[in-house]
């Protein structure tokens, strides 16, 4: 069976698990654990950033970072089809008391630029809540793995400096931005004052995310994930996973990216299916009239390979480190035949 619903579904290598058991441990909840201490300043340095935050999860870590910035009462823009408002269960409005509200995308693009964003800033007025934070997403998740551009990350960041508002990243999958376009992690970084990366997703690690930022931000971020139950005891041993992802897998990304491509050149044109250009590592098939994404999901998942329904007529792909091309060229072969078997009962 061939897994490639998401690049969440990796397993931790011999090596990574060797590093894990040898890892140096300490209780970071009373004194710091040595090996998260070294991951938290290997990545806020990365990043270009004082200070960072080891979380178990990067819907925490996001929702953590909206809580350095946001006050109660208060509201956050955010893309319209962005993974905080979709994927985190009304996270900001539940525990933060915060109101999302949506930047509409300008017609014949996926996602917000900086024209969106000062459209959607309204003046002051003693009527609308107080707009305390913006959020970016990058890779965007929803638009199938969407790169913004720095260039067009700083504008958005101009944007919110005229207004004086602080800026949130979820960079999730920043790494695969980075490897895509060439562009450094610090140069992404200076587009916000806080940012969120995950390391289950194209690093392989088996848990966690982290938060990076100033360091009084960052201390600030160390007293919402106490509140949240984040505080973690001996976590150097997940910490070494990354650590070691770090130096194995970061370099690695592209090739996830070019079987990417692969699947997606593969599979585009099957019984009308449109397949969204991949710019990372996530490939969107979207069905034509009449074929259903559930449909599909469990004739591609008969012929060994599982991949998920996104909506009702779109099925995603994600290419992974424990997948190589000839894996995603057979997946691509199995997805292109359970599109067709599916159109063709649909027409019976």
């Amino acid at each position: 069976m061939l897994d490639i619903r998401s690049d969440t579904v990796t397993k931790p290598s011999a090596a990574m698990r060797q590093a894990m058991a040898a890892a140096e441990v300490g209780d970071d909840v009373l004194d710091g654990d040595p090996t998260v201490s070294r991951l938290e300043a290997r990545v806020a340095h990365m990043l270009g950033k004082e200070a960072g935050l080891f979380f178990p999860t990067g819907s925490m870590a996001n929702m953590t970072g909206l809580a350095v910035h946001a006050a109660l009462g208060s509201e956050a823009l955010l893309d319209e089809d962005a993974h905080i408002i979709h994927g985190e269960m009304a996270g900001a409005a539940a525990l933060l008391g915060v109101q999302v509200r949506l930047v509409r995308v300008g017609e014949g693009r996926t996602v917000m630029n900086a024209d969106d964003l000062r459209r959607a800033i309204r003046a002051p007025s003693k009527h609308d809540p107080a707009i305390s934070v913006i959020c970016l997403e990058n890779t965007h998740n929803g638009a199938g793995g969407k790169v913004t551009s720095v260039e067009d990350m700083r504008a958005m960041r101009e944007v919110a400096r005229e207004h004086e508002i602080p800026v949130h990243m979820d960079g999730a999958r920043l790494w695969n931005a980075s490897a895509t376009t060439g562009t450094s992690l610090a140069d992404f970084g200076d587009c916000a004052d806080t940012v969120m990366l995950s390391f289950s997703k194209g690093l392989g690690c088996p848990v966690g995310a982290i938060l990076v930022g100033s360091a009084a931000g960052m201390k600030r971020a160390h007293a919402v994930r106490k509140r949240f139950g984040g505080g973690m005891r001996q976590s150097g041993i997940l910490a070494a996973a990354v650590l070691y992802a770090l130096d194995a897998n970061l370099d690695r990304l592209p090739q996830d990216h070019a079987n990417a491509r692969l699947f997606a050149d593969a599979v585009a044109g099957a019984n009308g299916a449109s397949v969204v250009p991949p710019d990372s590592n996530i490939v969107m098939i979207d069905l034509a009239d009449g074929v259903s994404s559930a449909a599909v999901v469990a004739r591609a998942e008969q012929g060994g390979v599982r991949i998920s329904e996104w909506n009702p007529t779109r099925v995603r792909a994600v290419a992974h480190l424990d997948v190589n091309a000839a894996d995603m060229a057979r997946a691509a072969e199995v997805v292109r035949g359970a599109i067709e078997e599916c159109a063709a009962e649909a027409v019976r």
